[in-house]
């Protein structure tokens, strides 16, 4: 008995055209019989074109969750799918899946085409205040660039390809198989040629035939205020060249920002810890304490608890596409327990814990609940 097609797909039951068009594409990249050569991988094909060609049909599918293969079958559906006659249709398929990329072709369509050169990855570390301010790095990569010598062509001046003598120029190669099926032809991309359909017999000096050399080249990168660890830079054509006159790839810069270990950054806001001293938080004070923007001077409210949150508005990281609005830079107000008193600090504390309680003093035993309670 096949299997259930929704498990088949692994999809739930109640999903929609897409999500079973993605599962198809998926499972089907993996069992096509010119990737996959296991034994069992034709079978498993055709069973996902089974399912697919039945969930994506409304009619189909109603009977199928109300009665199963069973039912479809008293329905008069037939009980072959897609590919079991054969892979005739496969092109038309995977030219709607893949983009006109077809594993029964085996082949690129036009190898001579021109094609774009591939990206680069450059990783940049930056510094806490370069990321929230923006700065201007001066980079070197190594790319590939076409060759001067040949334009590109990888053969030395003066001299022509010759045909490729396996594929005949047509830059392709025929393979025939006898499956149960009956025989079956795989065209696939010429392995000497590599599908141009020419060969080259004096290979250009200065690229070795490849069309192209590796050069350092030196760049500079504008990094924009409020960019954040993990943050991508694309740079257009700065990538290796491409080939048969393609543009060339991209260049990418993936950011790291350091820690500091003064702000912690939360999206376009900062926040650092500011302790203050229990006559601070009593009676209140002015402190000035560091900011993006330098020094600054905050009041503390007498009568302030441990945590208190002050916000200081637009002082904290530029946001990424609008550099004229900031975040909040929030300062948490932290008391510190003294872990030593004088003896006039002892004296007033004491006093202190007679005048609030109407007990007499026990310094030690004061001391000791006075940080538990100022630690809790």
């Amino acid at each position: 008995m096949t299997a259930d097609y929704y498990e088949l797909l692994e999809i739930s039951k109640d999903a929609s055209k897409d999500e079973i068009k993605a599962a198809f594409r998926k499972k089907a990249r993996k069992y096509h019989p010119d990737v996959n050569k296991a034994p069992d991988a034709e079978e498993k094909f055709k069973a996902l074109g089974k399912a697919y060609e039945t969930l994506m049909d409304d009619q189909k599918r109603s009977v199928y969750d109300r009665w199963g293969e069973e039912g479809l079958s008293n329905a008069g559906y037939s009980s072959q799918g897609p590919f079991d006659s054969g892979f005739g249709n496969l092109n038309d398929i995977f030219e709607s899946f893949f983009g006109g990329f077809g594993f029964s072709s085996g082949y690129e369509r036009n190898p001579n085409a021109p094609k774009k050169g591939g990206d680069i990855r450059v990783d940049i570390t930056l510094e806490f205040e370069e990321a929230v301010f923006g700065i201007e790095k001066e980079l070197k990569i190594d790319h590939l660039e076409t060759c001067e010598v040949c334009g590109g062509s990888g053969n030395e001046p003066g001299s022509q390809p010759q045909v490729c003598p396996t594929c005949g120029g047509s830059g392709r190669v025929q393979q025939v198989t006898n499956t149960i099926m009956g025989q079956f032809t795989q065209i696939s991309t010429c392995p000497h040629c590599g599908g141009s359909g020419q060969k080259i017999v004096n290979p250009c000096k200065n690229c070795k035939g490849s069309g192209s050399v590796e050069l350092e080249k030196t760049i500079n990168v504008k990094i924009p205020r409020g960019v954040d660890d993990g943050a991508k830079i694309r740079i257009a054509r700065e990538g290796d060249a491409g080939k048969n006159g393609g543009p060339s790839g991209d260049l990418f810069i993936v950011l790291h920002v350091k820690e500091h270990e003064y702000y912690k950054r939360e999206n376009f806001d900062v926040y650092t810890e500011l302790p203050i001293s229990v006559p601070q938080a009593v009676l209140g004070d002015d402190i000035n304490i560091q900011t993006l923007d330098g020094d600054r001077k905050i009041t503390v409210p007498s009568g302030t608890e441990s945590g208190r949150i002050l916000t200081l508005k637009d002082a904290g990281v530029p946001y990424l596409n609008n550099s004229s609005r900031r975040g909040n830079h929030y300062v948490v107000l932290k008391i510190a327990t003294p872990q030593t008193l004088s003896e006039e600090e002892r004296k007033l504390y004491s006093r202190l814990f007679e005048l609030s309680t109407g007990k007499e003093a026990n310094e030690e035993s004061i001391l000791k609940r006075f940080k538990k309670a100022l630690h809790n």
